[in-house]
């Protein structure tokens, strides 16, 4: 039986980082066509209770523990800032 990693990501890439973020927003909000810096609540891709799911996807996938003074628009608006916050994150993680 083949065993399923579910050690968090400690190496990923920024392009690697931004491919799963969009993955994860086309599969769970249905749309196709967004840009990397696009604001998710000012062009309505994302609403308050898409970015719970973020949040959740973020903590699950990358092992982050995301805390409340962490979800502002600094860190969860657009999948470019997305893929900063998790990257120094797990650098902080690394380093801590």
């Amino acid at each position: 039986m083949k065993q399923i990693d579910t050690r968090p990501r400690w190496g990923t890439t920024d392009m690697a980082l931004r491919e799963e973020i969009r993955r994860f927003i086309r599969d769970s909000f249905l749309v196709d066509d967004f840009a990397d810096d696009a604001s998710f609540l000012a062009t309505g891709l994302i609403d308050s209770l898409g970015i719970g799911q973020l949040v959740a996807f973020v903590e699950s996938t990358y092992g982050i523990r995301v805390g409340n003074t962490d979800i502002v628009p600094d860190n969860f608006d657009s999948v470019a800032k997305l893929a900063a916050y998790v990257q120094r994150e797990i650098k902080s993680t690394r380093t801590a």
